[in-house]
């Protein structure tokens, strides 16, 4: 393997659990900005992460962030963050101790320690929480606490494992902004999530995987094109769904209407997502059509991946 320092190279990189395969044959290089791993539970989302923060190591190939092996765990770990979707914190620990504690083994003094704790709380919006115990933090704000202990040191690279879980819409707006920033001045942030939508409004790179194997990779707007072909769905729900759903039948781009059972609501699917807002937003405006909401039934990413890796698992990217 050629080092290359401003990259994240993953060379035929493989990790078994005994049989179990975690993922297999990773060739993969990751540049600064935000990349997005995307998958279903099992497709090896965590395991790649682990692998590319040092907490387990391949079975074969080889690993490099930066320039840096993961088995140099003095340099490594003063550029690397991780803010995995686990929960465990010390018994007793204040949001501030937990962060200040580690900030003191990474050899800070105990007054960088005080003022670099301080900025990554107020970064996530944690400052009047700061010396409550951890355990008696929501899910939400535990997320948040964890967010600060990964930023805390000034990393290079930050690994955020399912950041948004259990954040109320403010909170995940916040932290999708701080993401963005922490792009914009150079970092690699690699984060998983489930949403396609937040996928595709913070995103600069995909990857998506399906049993331990990367299926799929590129820019945003390569993952998109690469979707134009396939129907996305909204749920409409609104006064009279009969007449918006005889309007769709008469548009080409429409290739399915359904009335839901309650007769409340109108499901329509369409190989042009702007088409199918611009029919919606016209019926509105030409017969007063009283809308009750607007749903996206494609959501999650696993409609993608349906149409990605079909059913042998085979890449279309």
């Amino acid at each position: 393997m050629t080092a290359e320092p401003n990259r994240i190279v993953f060379t035929d990189g493989s990790k078994f659990y005994g049989e179990v395969l975690g993922v297999n044959k990773i060739n993969l290089k990751i540049g600064p900005g935000i990349t997005s791993l995307v998958g279903p539970n099992g497709s090896g989302k965590t395991t790649l992460m682990n692998l590319m923060t040092g907490l387990i190591r391949p079975t074969r190939g080889e690993i490099e962030v930066l320039g840096t092996r993961t088995d140099a765990p003095e340099t490594f770990y003063s550029m690397v963050g991780y803010c995995t979707q686990f929960d465990t914190f010390p018994k007793g620990v204040t949001g501030f101790g937990l962060i200040y504690s580690v900030l003191r083994l990474h050899g800070r003094t105990r007054r960088e320690a005080e003022e670099q704790a301080w900025q990554a709380i107020e970064q996530v919006h944690m400052t009047d929480a700061a010396h409550r115990r951890v355990a008696a933090y929501s899910k939400g704000m535990r997320q948040r606490i964890k967010l600060a202990l990964a930023v805390a040191h000034h990393p290079t690279v930050l690994v955020l494992d399912e950041p948004l879980n259990g954040l109320d819409p403010m909170a995940r707006a916040e932290s999708i902004a701080l993401f963005e920033k922490l792009a914009e001045e150079g970092l690699f942030v690699i984060i998983s999530s489930h949403i396609l939508h937040e996928v595709d409004l913070m995103s600069d790179c995909v990857v998506m995987m399906s049993n331990g194997y990367v299926v799929a990779e590129g820019d945003i707007q390569e993952v998109r094109e690469e979707m134009s072909e396939h129907p996305i769905g909204i749920r409409v729900r609104c006064d009279r769904p009969a007449l918006l759903a005889s309007r769709a039948f008469s548009e080409n781009h429409v290739v399915e209407v359904r009335i839901e059972d309650d007769g409340a609501g109108v499901l329509l699917r369409s190989r042009s997502v702007d088409q199918l807002y611009a029919l919606v937003n016209r019926v509105v405006l030409e017969e007063a059509l009283k809308i009750e909401g607007v749903t996206p039934v494609d959501e999650d990413v696993h409609s993608v991946y349906s149409y990605l890796i079909g059913s042998n698992g085979a890449g279309r990217l």
